[in-house]
């Protein structure tokens, strides 16, 4: 089943500058060969749901695994017969803002 997620991963406890732990953990997402999108709060994964879950386990022990504690913050929509729904949830919206907001 196709699932969109929004999902940050960091440590915690490691100073006050994160930047490259986060950068080893998005390279592991970005590797995963699933789309995603990285913003200045979340990366975005799409895929089947075992895939996406698989990636961000996977990206959350590139911490863990080194003994760093670790938050994960994450945020999915399981959408049944929908595709292509990083992009497509934008152009919608998009194109509401180009009417006016109005439904």
């Amino acid at each position: 089943m196709n699932t969109l997620i929004a999902v940050a991963i960091a440590p915690c406890g490691t100073g006050e500058e994160l930047s490259a732990y986060v950068a080893e953990v998005v390279q592991v997402i970005r590797e995963s060969g699933l789309p995603s999108r990285t913003n200045s709060m979340f990366t975005e994964i799409e895929g089947e749901w075992d895939d996406v879950m698989a990636v961000v386990k996977k990206a959350t022990m590139v911490l863990a695994d080194r003994g760093i504690r670790t938050e994960v913050v994450l945020k999915a929509d399981i959408r049944p017969g929908y595709t292509g729904m990083m992009d497509g949830k934008l152009d919608r919206l998009n194109e509401q803002l180009e009417k006016g907001g109005k439904s």
